[in-house]
């Protein structure tokens, strides 16, 4: 059995060494081969530095350099394109995914399953992050055609069969818990306690979060099209409808005609305010459009360092 693990890695040299020592630890408890590949993804720390250190000692370990930040989901994909072991683990450098429940990951993988991802029993995060990560994963659901298992992250164990149908899939938008939910194959799952980022403090942000989150509704859903148009609708309605009233009240009830200005200017302050909404999201989806068009490649590797040689 051969297991290539995936670990992308943006600045983060306080992680690498543990993590390096606890999958080591790991593996070296199971009758396998294992390759550990780092893909650093133009981190402005010294994590390449430590990174080169760790492939030229350990013939075990490569090390993928991007030639500038090309994103956490790039960073994965770059290695499942040369990936041809029967195993990838896919794995956050955070020491947020805990390595030591691979053995239960490979017990589920000798009953026959091609995808084992791991679902967070609980987290050690703030309230405002467990909230908002809880009400997010169950608005995609709603959003998405997709079955999407809920509480899960990147963590996952992939068989090689599904590891070469995603491979098929070169969309820029790319979310690869999402993508292994449209693939589908025979999945389950491995819970974990998620702990708390050890070092340091995340490489997301709020401002990052909300534009991961508006990403992937966009990329895996068209529901909010929808939801637009229907918008549209409704609200033509009742404004036909109020237009209608104040004609019948100038008319033949005889109220008076200037008290209405005040509501015609909120009214027209309101649908102006929900055009721009409507614009904005069909602006998104053309974004898409327009970006898969350009037919850039996802990524540029600069270096490969393994085994003491930069290729």
């Amino acid at each position: 059995m051969k297991i290539s693990f995936i670990l992308p890695i943006y600045n983060e040299s306080w992680n690498i060494k543990e993590l390096y020592s606890r999958i080591i630890n790991t593996i070296n408890n199971l009758s396998c081969e294992y390759e550990l590949v780092f893909i650093n993804d133009a981190s402005k720390d010294n994590s390449l530095d430590l990174l080169i250190e760790l492939s030229n000692s350990d013939k075990n370990v490569k090390t993928l350099n991007f030639s500038r930040n090309f994103w956490h989901q790039i960073a994965i994909t770059a290695w499942l394109d040369y990936a041809n072991w029967d195993i990838v683990v896919i794995m956050d450098t955070d020491l947020q995914d805990p390595p030591e429940i691979i053995p239960e990951m490979l017990a589920k993988y000798n009953e026959w399953y091609k995808v084992i991802y791991a679902k967070r029993r609980t987290r050690k995060d703030s309230f405002f992050k467990k909230i908002t990560a809880k009400m997010f994963y169950r608005i995609l659901r709603k959003l998405s055609n997709i079955d999407i298992p809920l509480d899960t992250g990147d963590f996952r164990m992939m068989d090689r069969d599904v590891v070469e149908q995603m491979k098929k899939i070169r969309e820029h938008s790319r979310f690869m818990r999402w993508i292994t939910s449209w693939i589908w194959f025979k999945q389950t799952f491995v819970e974990f306690d998620r702990d708390e980022r050890k070092y340091w403090v995340t490489n997301y942000p709020l401002s990052k979060m909300l534009k991961f989150a508006l990403d992937w509704i966009t990329s895996f859903s068209y529901k909010p099209l929808k939801i637009a148009t229907y918008t549209w609708f409704m609200t033509s309605f009742f404004a036909f409808v109020y237009a209608l009233y104040i004609v019948i009240s100038y008319f033949f009830l005889w109220k008076v005609y200037e008290i209405w200005w005040p509501t015609i200017i909120l009214a027209i302050m309101f649908f102006w305010w929900l055009q721009l909404i409507i614009l904005w999201i069909i602006w998104e989806y053309i974004g898409r459009i327009y970006t898969e068009t350009q037919n850039r490649p996802l990524y540029i590797i600069s270096d490969i360092y393994n085994n003491g040689k930069n290729n």
